[in-house]
Order: structure tokens, then sequence, then C-alpha cells
């Protein structure tokens, strides 16, 4: 099959999930030996027109001079060539900047299939009005789409009853880490094994960051927190300031995945705060690297993590999570442990890439 990969910010991955996602997923259905495309920014730092036999395709996104809304260009004009290209399939990665594509664009040379990601109507980030109008997005995308992913029960079950139109459930994938021989890799940045709390996410409200590092200043622990994440956005500035003079350090955007698990597994607790999406690639990342989860009660969390995690509503939920740290801990062993076998039975990238493979060639019969 001829696919395409369209609306992520590119592989190799430099930015988050959905770009994870399209690097592991492209890898994995050319290995199966079909034909992939991937689109890029025009600024991707990765310039070449093929990656680990992945065809790139660079397009433009004038983000520098008209910011988030230049994602609608970027759409338009990488959904644009490849319905000229004719492939046979093509994913798009979210709805949210889709939408003058699908409406402007006949959409009849290929098959479009949509991964649904979050409930972007609900980022605290929006304002009522953009709520809305993004509400008309995802109404958009489901009715313009000839497919639908979801990749959490939590989001089948929103366009079900909103929509009553069926998508195929299918989460992100993770792999089994091996547990890291020394700590060589956290020292390089100052930090002792499981001496220190962590989260690694964007830095946005929704994600529930000040939240977490309030219940954790509260808790006038003398172990740091270490917050990975890009933190020269101006929300991310933001927090810097609030929390200066605290044991809270911001390390900035960390890529190199080895790393990152290093990072995970030698934490005392994950803290995991995402709360408007499905099923996070961070969180499976987490449960993948052995780490011990803390996250926030949400549906979408709690269908991932089920009894793999101990959970938190509120700044004093954190604080008391922190200040048990030590009989917490008893129970560390049995619920990384249930996150591990979750990981090898229902997320390894094989499963997830053969589902979508099996979704793809059941969508262009």
């Amino acid at each position: 099959m001829k696919i395409a990969v369209v609306g992520s910010r590119g592989i190799p991955n430099y930015y988050g999930g959905f770009e994870q996602f399209a690097e592991y997923l492209s890898l994995g259905l050319v290995k199966k030996g079909h034909d992939v495309t991937v689109y890029n920014p025009h600024f991707h730092p990765y310039q070449k027109s093929e990656f680990k036999k992945v065809t790139i395709v660079h397009k433009w996104c004038p983000e520098n001079l008209i910011g988030a809304a230049a994602h609608f260009i970027y759409d338009y004009l990488s959904l644009r060539d490849a319905l000229q290209k004719k492939f046979d399939v093509i994913l798009m990665l979210g709805y949210a900047t889709s939408v003058i594509a699908y409406l402007c664009l006949p959409i009849n040379n290929s098959v479009i299939i949509t991964n649904m990601d979050g409930l972007e109507w609900k980022r605290d980030k929006w304002s009522p009005a953009v709520k809305k109008l993004t509400k008309w997005f995802e109404k958009v995308g489901v009715k313009k789409s000839h497919f639908l992913v979801s990749d959490n029960k939590g989001i089948q079950d929103h366009i079900d009853e909103t929509y009553n139109q069926a998508s195929t459930m299918i989460p992100y994938g993770a792999e089994v880490c091996a547990i890291p021989e020394d700590n060589t890799l956290i020292n390089e940045y100052q930090l002792e094994s499981f001496d220190y709390y962590v989260l690694v996410a964007r830095l946005e409200p929704e994600n529930n960051i000040e939240l977490i590092l309030d219940g954790y200043v509260q808790s006038k622990s003398n172990v740091k927190f270490i917050v990975i994440g890009n933190h020269k956005t101006a929300y991310g500035k933001t927090l810097q300031e609030k929390y200066v003079g605290t044991n809270v350090e911001f390390l900035g955007g960390v890529y190199d995945m080895n790393v990152l698990n290093h990072i995970r597994y030698f934490s005392r607790v994950y803290f995991h705060g995402h709360s408007v999406g499905g099923t996070n690639p961070s969180l499976l990342e987490a449960m993948a690297s052995h780490s011990y989860i803390a996250a926030h009660d949400n549906p979408f969390n709690r269908s991932v993590l089920e009894e793999g995690a101990f959970y938190f509503k509120t700044s004093l939920d954190v604080e008391k999570i922190i200040n048990s740290y030590q009989d917490l801990a008893k129970n560390r062993d049995r619920k990384v442990a249930l996150n591990l076998n979750k990981i090898r039975s229902d997320y390894s990238w094989d499963t997830i890439i053969g589902q979508y493979e099996d979704l793809f060639i059941k969508a262009i019969r």
C-alpha cells in the first residue's frame, strides 16, 4: 500500500507524542513492505527526503509568522499534495487544523482515516469562543473522514454518543525498557537515584502542571522536583517565575529516549497530569520504563492504568502522595509489574502497527 501520514510536526521526533507515534508507525509499516510518506513542516531540523526508508515531504508552515494558525495552512498544503499523489490511505493525525483542508479539497482520490486525538475543545488554554469553534472542527473531522481511530475507550465512547459514529479503538504503543545498568546518564543532570520527583509533559494548563507543583511545594519536601518539557513558551516562563526559590527545576525538553527512560526509571514518583487526551504516549512510555506513577484522576488515565497507579485530583492529593512516599514505596514493585504486563499484552508496537495495517487493508477493500 501507498500510505501518507499527515498532521504531525514531522519525523524524526523533536516535539511530542504524535510525532513519536508517526515515527514508530511509519518505520513499522515500511518494515512490513509498505510505501510510506510522512509530511514534515519546512523548518523541521531533519531536511533529507528520506528517513530510514520512509519518504519525507516538507511543506510550508509559517509558524514563525502567525503562530499556531500556521498549521491550518500546513495541513491544507500537505493534504492537497497527498490527494494529488493518490495514496491508497491518508492517515490524518488530529482534526483541529485540518478543517480547512477537509472543507475545501475534493476528498475522493484516497481513503481518509483520522486519528481523533483527544478532546481538543476541553483544553484550558482556549477561550470559550475557541472551544466552541474547536468542537465544530471535531464535528467536521468526524463527518469528512472515511474511517476514524480513537486511541482510548473514552474517546471512542464520546464519538459514538455524540455523533453516532463508529471508530476503531487503537491506542499508542510502547516497548518495555531494559532496567538501566547504572545511573550514569542521570548523573549528567545532577540527579541521584530515587532522590527526585519528575513530570514529563508539554507545559500547558490542561496538563495540570501547576496543580502538581503546588502540591509539591505545599509538601515542603527537600527532595527536588524535575520538570521536563519546553519551558521557553509564555506559559513555561510563567511557571519558572512562579516557582523561583523552590526545589523545582526545569530541565527543558529531553528527546533522547534512552536518557528520558533513565530519568523516569530512577525517579521516586512519575507524575502524570494529562487530563483531556486519550491514551497519552508519555504515559505508556512511563509505564514501560518501570516508573512508579501518580496520575491525574480521569477516565482516560484510569482506563489505561487501572490499579497500576496512585491518583490525584487536587494539590492536596499531590501533597499527601509526596508526604506518604515512604509508605507508598512498599507497593512499588507490584504496581510497576502491573504496568509492565499491560504494556506487553495491550500496547506493544508490533501489536499496534499490526492493528493499523489491518484497518488500512479493510479501508481500501
